[in-house]
Formats: C-alpha cells, sequence, structure tokens
C-alpha cells in the first residue's frame, strides 16, 4: 500500500466462483493485481473456404472468442511476520486450494455418481462447474472458463508448505451463446457487450469531433 495520502486507492482484481452450495469455497481475491493481461479475440464467421456460399463472408455466427492470459503472484511473507495462524500452518494451500477447486467435480456428487453406477444406473449427468467471474474493475465482470493454470511456488516453508508462488492464468470468456442469454452469465456477458458498444460510440464521436475541430482549425 502506498504512504502517499492523495494516492488513488487501487481497485482488486478476482476470481469468484458462484457455487450456491458452497458459496466461500472459491473465492480469490488478487493480492497484487498482475502487470500485464493478455488478450486474444477470434472472430466466429459464418463462412469460409472454397466451399462457404457467396455473401457469406461477412456473417458473424455470435460473438468473438476472447481468451485471457495473466499472471498472479501470491506471498505469504506478511501473514508470516504477524504470526497469522492459517499461513503459518499451511502457508498459501488455502489460496491455491481455492483456485484449484474451479476445476474439480464436488466430492459429494462424484462419489454419489459412483454409488448409482454400483447401483445399475447407466446414465450419469456429468457435474457442473461452478459459475465463474472474472472480475477486473466495474467495467469488465465477466463469465469464464478457467481452461488451464500453471502453478509455480517458489518458497516453503520448514513443513514444505509454499509461501511464495506464481500463478500463469488462461480464461476462456463465456458469452450468452456458451451459456444462454436467459442465464445470469449470458445476462453478464450481453450488459458487458452493450457496454462496450457504449463506449466504442463515445470514442467514435471524440474521433469524428477532433478530425473536424482539427480541420476547421487548418482551413482559418
Amino acid at each position: 500500500m502506498t504512504t502517499f495520502p492523495n494516492s488513488p486507492r487501487v481497485q482488486k482484481g478476482a476470481i469468484i466462483g458462484l457455487d450456491p452450495f458452497n458459496p466461500l469455497a472459491s473465492v480469490i481475491i488478487f493480492q497484487y493485481n498482475p502487470d500485464t493481461l493478455t488478450r486474444t479475440i477470434t472472430a466466429q464467421t459464418g463462412g469460409s473456404g472454397a466451399t462457404s456460399d457467396r455473401g457469406e463472408a461477412l456473417r458473424l455466427k455470435g460473438p468473438p472468442q476472447e481468451t485471457i492470459r495473466l499472471e498472479v503472484e501470491i506471498d505469504a511473507t506478511d501473514q508470516l511476520e504477524r504470526a497469522d495462524g492459517l499461513a503459518t500452518s499451511l502457508g498459501l494451500y488455502p489460496s491455491l486450494a481455492a483456485l484449484e477447486m474451479l476445476l474439480y467435480p464436488k466430492s459429494a456428487l462424484a462419489i454419489a455418481n459412483e454409488v448409482l453406477l454400483n447401483v445399475g444406473v447407466i446414465e450419469i449427468i456429468p457435474p457442473e462447474a461452478p459459475l465463474t467471474l472474472f472480475i477486473w474493475g466495474p467495467a469488465r465482470i465477466l463469465p469464464v472458463r478457467l481452461t488451464e493454470f500453471t502453478i509455480t511456488e517458489e518458497a516453503f516453508d520448514p513443513g514444505l508448505n509454499p509461501i511464495r508462488a506464481k500463478v500463469s492464468l488462461n480464461l476462456r470468456v463465456l458469452t450468452y451463446h456458451d451459456l444462454g442469454l436467459l442465464s445470469a452469465g449470458g445476462a453478464l456477458f450481453m450488459a458487458h457487450q452493450v457496454a462496450k458498444e457504449v463506449m466504442a460510440t463515445i470514442s467514435s464521436v471524440g474521433n469524428i469531433g477532433g478530425a473536424l475541430s482539427g480541420s476547421v482549425s487548418l482551413g482559418g
């Protein structure tokens, strides 16, 4: 935290898994916001290649597919200096577990499915992951799927609990095509798209206004 009294308070990024059965299991607030965030946006076009119909080249099947990559640092040094009981006994395991649980089916459901298989139930519905939100300020709250992450544990306490780690995250943004427009996640993405449209319009109007004022001043 900065010592300058007039410095703005920086909001923390977060990843939150919305699980009604265990709402506190997957709440990950970034200890330090990453310095960079990489976004890749791929168009979902309607037709491509020699077999596509003429006039289909400009059609879109839906919103683009967006992936987000970032690296998050986690450090238990401050908690250890305060003799925090959780940090001294487990290090960063709880923080890492909260993130990892976004990819695990619930143990109770896995056990129940195994019981159903053993009693002869043939069709088992695969478990669903919780709706996961990537929060990066008020203008970017997105439903995502955590596709992959790499944990690099860099330091350990005497009990070999990790006390410093870097986590490289790969996220795929889920759209209303993935979740359905009437779902909570689909409605959230649509709100994000509408806000993006408004910001794009503001930018275009500003660019046109700047260009016109520049041409007027040059003519004068």
